[in-house]
């Protein structure tokens, strides 16, 4: 008989810890794995004199599994989170100006009361989309460029985490420096202040992670990373109504969102749930988007509506939200981002819509 991961979980609920909780109620259990029989796992302790203390836990917690059909081996590794306290505990080093972070992206959320918002930083805006290929990212990123023009400052945090493509659009990709081995230094384009997962993996590599490790991902990502004074926090968000959308609009106090959609029925479904998710999240939408509205053939001048035209016009007026920018489809804008120069850059009826669509959330007091 096979064991699965949750059944080891329900055990480890039943091995009790000082003071009343236990194991997996403590969110101490890391790198569990199992392979034909052998679990092994972490323990890890606030501190390196509580993991002392805790040899009867350990011998508790091999007991119950020991005791579970199907499991042959039990291998458990006591860690602590942090150094004790006291003349003799270990410092860490601080990391040499230059070097990457110390910090390993993606590990559990630490608590947290309430909405918090970001140091220095007053304003912090969602892009979101219900589906993926609507473009979002795209968005993000010429508003991001778009702002920084109107002299606002600005930051971009690209949070799709399985498809970061703010390095690629934005035209930088390098690992962030970090002066003391915990805070994150981000980097610059275009006058606008980055940060990505992208930045902290190896180019190509997958991210599989479950929602623990992307809730505390964010979390580092936020509240980690030295933003400096910003005027907006613009956030790539990925799409759909998952893990991030939820910490992001539990934990976060945001300004609010824009929702991005193309005008096809199947976007303004998708588009439509993740309106709904920001309600229930009780984030205000500051308004739709609608990209790849149009398309000029640039041979003959024919205007045609490829995705149809006027769907997020009439779901922005269901909705009573603003349509804040209708945004065409062109093949420059498309080689613009797969050359890290958004379109928003420079001048021309490309980045004139971005350009109005910034002016419009300068004026309206959220940027």
């Amino acid at each position: 008989m096979s064991v699965t991961q949750d059944q080891i979980m329900v055990e480890l609920r039943k091995v009790a810890l000082p003071g009343g909780s236990n194991l997996v109620e403590s969110d101490l259990v890391r790198a569990l794995t199992l392979r034909q029989g052998a679990v092994s796992f972490v323990i890890e302790a606030p501190d390196a004199a509580t993991a002392q203390a805790w040899g009867q836990v350990e011998s508790q917690a091999k007991a119950v599994l020991e005791a579970l059909d199907g499991v042959e081996k039990v291998s458990i590794v006591m860690t602590a989170h942090g150094p004790s306290s006291g003349p003799s505990a270990a410092k860490p080093a601080p990391a040499a100006g230059g070097e990457p972070p110390s910090l390993k992206i993606g590990r559990h959320p630490t608590p947290q009361q309430g909405k918090q918002g970001v140091p220095g930083v007053k304003h912090i805006i969602a892009i979101a989309s219900g589906k993926g290929g609507v473009g979002k990212s795209t968005v993000s990123a010429n508003l991001a460029v778009a702002l920084a023009r109107q002299g606002r400052k600005v930051g971009l945090l690209d949070a799709d985490i399985y498809g970061p493509s703010q390095p690629r659009m934005m035209g930088i990709n390098k690992r962030p420096a970090s002066p003391d081995g915990q805070t994150i230094e981000p980097l610059h384009a275009h006058g606008v202040t980055l940060m990505s997962i992208g930045f902290m993996i190896p180019d190509g590599e997958a991210v599989v992670w479950r929602g623990p490790m992307l809730m505390g991902a964010m979390q580092q990502m936020l509240g980690q990373v030295a933003w400096g004074e910003l005027d907006v926090l613009l956030i790539d968000m990925p799409p759909g109504t998952g893990d991030v959308q939820l910490t992001l609009g539990q934990k976060t106090e945001l300004t609010g969102a824009l929702v991005v959609s193309t005008p096809q029925d199947v976007a303004l479904i998708d588009a439509r749930r993740g309106i709904s998710m920001f309600d229930k999240l009780k984030v205000p939408v500051l308004g739709l988007i609608e990209n790849m509205s149009t398309y000029v053939c640039p041979n003959c001048g024919h205007e045609d509506h490829i995705f149809g035209h006027g769907g997020v016009a009439q779901e922005a007026d269901k909705l009573g939200v603003p349509l804040l920018a209708e945004l065409p489809l062109a093949i420059e804008a498309r080689l613009a981002g797969d050359n890290g120069t958004p379109v928003a850059v420079g001048d021309g009826p490309l980045a004139a819509p971005y350009m109005a669509l910034a002016e419009r959330l300068v004026k309206d007091g959220v940027a």
